[in-house]
Parts: structure tokens; C-alpha cells; sequence
């Protein structure tokens, strides 16, 4: 999410290039191979902020930049990090803030333009819905536009949901106290406003989430943080915390279509793309708080590594304080 150019955001942008330069010191390169983690090498790609596992492409993820890049989907190969299709939306217009990206049961691509660089201020958003293309070229493609609103007025959000068995959409507001889950109509018009409405409180700072393949599990990440809930056909349960990897401006996460791990990328040229074991995956544990569920004091087996890490992360959750402190001071001025 890219913010509006003020002293504020200047300050924030330099906390968050020193906590990028934490990052790269402490923690170890990703080797690249699929469900393995990978890294993003298109230069174009400076602001991934969305990930989406293709269904008809073994190993094919689908990424898109966060603001002003245009109407422009990519497809990234995750064995070699490289671009293998740039996908163009025609039908709507000048994208405004795209902050997340999903695949729904009928195969389509459902891309949120829903953020809100002036804090909630804008009195609409939009979903743009296409098909996943069959072969990956560079090609365009018509998408179909959905004007949404929400019952309780505007609000900054970056995290969009398509469930994998009803294909109801679903929205998560950005919230630094916690924020709201929305639920979309059964089906959205393209000739008529679709109005989103709460259904659930979501207990953090959502910058992403996406469904189990099953569409059991809701999982939502923050930046240093996530969860886990039961869907139970949208009464959502908080099961575990979730065990986020560092990052240096995490935004997006993704379940592998075998729903065993969830990937979780970052904003930045050359991010990464780190896996984790899913909630009930061989291996992950019943208690993600064991490993740290994400927080500067993550846990770890004692090696160097491990201790880096967890050095970089309290410098990086100290850094973020301090802006975070410093914007809340200034609202109240």
C-alpha cells in the first residue's frame, strides 16, 4: 500500500528501507524451487502486494504491483522466479490502489482494487474479475468490473477473499486495532453496486488472506503476524496463530494447491516468497506459538541463523513502533 506524500509517509519510507537492510543482514537467501520459496526476479515486479496459486499451471503464481503500474497481472514461474506471462485487463479503466488477488471456482481471476491511500476515504472501490488464461503468454484480456461499497461506510483494505467452493467474495479491512470481515452478495453485478457487510471481527492488522483450498480454513497475515480460523461456512473460529516469517513489508499470502503450505511475499525488488507449514499440514504443529506465530521474539533451534533472525526482528518491530507511534501522535495534534 503506498501512501500519500507527506512527512509522515517520508518517515515511514525510511523505517521501512532501515528494516529491509535489517532483513537482508540477518536472514538467510531463499533458494529457489516452487513450495520451497522463491524469489521474484522481474524487475517490473518492485511492489508484489497479491499472490495467487494458478490452478491450470503446475507451479505458476500470480502476483501484480500495488499502485501505479496499470491494469497489468503477472505470472511467475516459482522454479525460476522469472515472469512467463504478463497478463493486461482491458475494461477498467485506470486501476487505482490493487492490493490483492484471487482465484475463484470457476476459474477466474479476481483482482482487488480496493485499497485507500487517503485512509477510507473513497466512497467506492472496485473488483476486476477475468479468466485465467489457458496458455501463458503475454496477452490481454477483457475483464468484467464490479463497483463495491461497504453498509458501513469507506475503508482502506487490502485483503480480498474468494471462497473455493461458493465463490462468494469476501473483503478484510486494514486496521491497526483490528479490524472487520465483509461479506459480498451471493453473486456480483456488474450493472449495480455490490454492497460488502461485516460478519465477523478479525482480530488483526489484515494486509492479506486466502482460503484453504478446501475452504475450511481462513488464514490472514499482518505484518508480523496472522491467523488462522475455522470457516465453518463463515461463523469463523480462531484456530492458531500463524507462524509469519520476517519480512520486510509482508502483503500477500497463499495457500500451494495442495493446501499443505501457505506462502507468504513481501513488497520490494527481488522479494521473497517464503513457505510455511499450513495449519494441519504434517509438520506444522498444533501450536503455532511455538514457533513465534510471527512475533519479534520468534522462537528457533539455537543456531546462528536462528539468532539473527530473531535480532532482526525485534530491531525491525522496534522501527515500526516508532512510526506507527509517531502517526498516532501527529492524528491527535
Amino acid at each position: 500500500m503506498r501512501r500519500s506524500h507527506s512527512f509522515v509517509s517520508g518517515a515511514a519510507a525510511g523505517v521501512l528501507a532501515g528494516a529491509a537492510l535489517v532483513l537482508a543482514l540477518a536472514a538467510p537467501a531463499l533458494a529457489d524451487g516452487g513450495d520451497d520459496g522463491f524469489t521474484i526476479k522481474d524487475p517490473r515486479i518492485k511492489e508484489s502486494s497479491g499472490l495467487a496459486a494458478s490452478r491450470v499451471h503446475p507451479g505458476v503464481y500470480w502476483t501484480h504491483n500495488d499502485s501505479d503500474d496499470g491494469p497489468y497481472l503477472y505470472a511467475v514461474d516459482s522454479r525460476t522466479g522469472r515472469t512467463v506471462a504478463t497478463v493486461t485487463m482491458s475494461g477498467v479503466g485506470a486501476p487505482r490502489d490493487v492490493e490483492a488477488i484471487s482465484l475463484g471456482p470457476d476459474g477466474d481471476l479476481y483482482v482487488g482494487d480496493i485499497g485507500d491511500n487517503l485512509g477510507g476515504s473513497w466512497d467506492h472501490v472496485w473488483i476486476y474479475k477475468l479468466p485465467e488464461p489457458k496458455v501463458l503468454k503475454d496477452q490481454t484480456i477483457r475483464a468484467t468490473q464490479y463497483v463495491v461499497k461497504y453498509s458501513d461506510g469507506p475503508r482502506n483494505a487490502e485483503a480480498l477473499m474468494v471462497h473455493p467452493k461458493t465463490g462468494r467474495v469476501y473483503i478484510a479491512d486494514k486496521n491497526e486495532d483490528g479490524g472487520h470481515l465483509y461479506e459480498g452478495p451471493a453473486e456480483l453485478s456488474a450493472s449495480s453496486t455490490n454492497v460488502f457487510k461485516p460478519v465477523a471481527t478479525v482480530d488483526l492488522w489484515v494486509t492479506d488472506g486466502a482460503f484453504s483450498p478446501d475452504g475450511r480454513q481462513l488464514a490472514v497475515r499482518g505484518y508480523f503476524g496472522g491467523i488462522a480460523y475455522s470457516w465453518n461456512d463463515g461463523r469463523i473460529k480462531r484456530l492458531e496463530r500463524l507462524n509469519v516469517p520476517l519480512q520486510g513489508q509482508g502483503e500477500s499470502i497463499t495457500y500451494t494447491p495442495d493446501g499443505s503450505k501457505l506462502l507468504y511475499g513481501s513488497e520490494g525488488a527481488d522479494s521473497g516468497v517464503e513457505p510455511e507449514d499450513a495449519p494441519g499440514a504434517a509438520g506444522s504443529g498444533s501450536n503455532s506459538s511455538s514457533k513465534g506465530g510471527g512475533s519479534a521474539t520468534g522462537g528457533g533451534s539455537g543456531d546462528g541463523t536462528s539468532g539473527q533472525v530473531k535480532i532482526g526482528a525485534i530491531a525491525v518491530a522496534a522501527l515500526f513502533a516508532v512510526v506507527f507511534g509517531f502517526k498516532r501522535l501527529l492524528r491527535r495534534r
